[in-house]
């Protein structure tokens, strides 16, 4: 009997998914494991895998295509199998849960390939295909894979559906004749680029956020001169090297577990606080930014957190993380020290109550009776949650924090 598949829902915080390719094509024969395509989340590229044997006997989304979160994709039968009633069924059923609505197995895998590049020649002019909107018709995937190869879309040919530009339009673009130089009515440009999964996310979470949390900020000096020497002595000592940021995360670990009630989240009717320290690293990377967790930080050595927060650093920016990699934070660190910025503030990264933005550490003159010295300071600004986290409780955290960062020692009793 034919059988839907469906787009599952990936991560926590997907609502779509988009077909980045199909590894399968109608008629093939699906055997349990196959690979059948790759999709797009707003963190990822996965695979997406058989858990049945058949035939595939219908597609339902083409490359490039985003498609809702327990929307039909394809259909797998026996040859020949009629599916249309099973279909039309699909698709006027209520949603039901994503998570478990689709037999499939998730993995990370790189982006979809690039396709290749060649030198161009040009003798005619271009033909471009455009909505009544003013836009030029192009998928997703066209767009993006003209933006990776620097071709300007609007000069090439679309041969789908009413003239669509799509992936083989830009494969075949330099065997395209196009015109060396053309007069233009306009001095500049411009570049529309659909956005990722991943900046939807970012942009719809993060606004959720700013406009729903009431935000406050406390800054504060934290005096780095005894974190610098602590670190300088252990990676003198050590095969594994130690960072500045790996000591923050420390220091947030543990200022947590001295005030557990800024460890928390706002739930609406309650506030949960958390008897644990997952501490959220943002990190960036080319579609926007991730924050895999490091859990149970204060209970961790310097050593372990530096070897942990590297590897799930490299696996983001890989885009080679799992779900159970940026799940469970209670608290979020973005550290743009190592990008040569003084100081900032960053919105809360939900469900987290407070996010702490770190600027670099700096050499800084300061008079100490009498005498003029230079010392290393970092400027750090901790962003509140006010209807979990007040100032007085803010303060205080922060306090713990720099009594921390100043006296290293103390984090390794």
């Amino acid at each position: 009997m034919a059988e839907v598949i469906k787009m599952p829902r990936m991560s926590d915080t997907m609502t779509e998914g988009v077909i980045v390719a199909w590894h399968k094509k109608v008629g093939d024969k699906i055997k349990s494991g196959d690979l059948l395509a790759e999709i797009e989340t707003d963190k990822a590229t996965m695979e997406f895998e058989s858990f049945q044997n058949g035939t595939l006997l219908y597609i339902g989304a083409e490359k490039g295509q985003a498609v809702p979160v327990d929307s039909v994709i394809a259909v797998l039968g026996k040859e020949g199998e009629d599916y249309k009633a099973l279909l039309n069924t699909a698709s006027q059923a209520p949603i039901s849960n994503p998570s478990s609505a689709v037999n499939s197995t998730l993995a990370e895998v790189s982006n979809a390939p690039k396709a290749s590049n060649a030198a161009a020649t040009s003798t005619l002019p271009p033909v471009t295909t455009v909505s009544n909107s003013g836009r030029v018709k192009a998928s997703p995937l066209a767009k993006k894979i003209a933006k990776e190869q620097g071709i300007d879309i609007n000069t090439i040919k679309g041969t789908g559906d009413e003239g669509r530009i799509v992936k083989r339009d830009v494969e075949s673009y330099h065997t395209q004749p196009q015109l060396t130089s053309q007069p233009s009515a306009v001095t500049g440009g411009f570049q529309d680029v659909p956005n990722s999964q991943m900046r939807k996310t970012i942009a719809r979470r993060l606004a959720e956020s700013k406009f729903s949390a009431p935000h406050f900020y406390l800054k504060m000096e934290i005096t780095m001169d005894e974190a610098l020497a602590a670190r300088k002595q252990m990676n003198e000592l050590s095969d594994i090297k130690i960072s500045i940021n790996d000591f923050i995360i420390k220091a947030v670990a543990l200022a947590l577990k001295r005030n557990p009630k800024v460890n928390c989240s706002w739930m609406g009717d309650f506030i949960r606080y958390y008897n644990y320290a997952n501490i959220g690293m943002a990190v960036a990377v080319e579609d926007g930014l991730v924050v895999p967790v490091i859990r149970n930080a204060d209970l961790k050595p310097l050593s372990l957190i530096s070897s942990e927060a590297k590897s799930l650093a490299q696996r983001a920016r890989d885009r080679k993380l799992q779900p159970s990699d940026w799940e469970g934070n209670t608290f979020t660190i973005s550290n743009l020290g190592m990008m040569d910025i003084d100081e900032f503030t960053a919105i809360i990264n939900p469900p987290d109550a407070c996010i702490l933005a770190v600027g670099k550490s700096k050499e800084v003159l300061t008079l100490e009776k009498g005498q003029v010295k230079t010392t290393q300071t970092m400027k750090v600004t901790l962003s509140c949650d006010h209807r979990a986290v007040d100032g007085a409780l803010g303060a205080a955290f922060l306090q713990s924090i720099k009594s921390f960062l100043e006296n290293p020692v103390t984090m390794l009793l």
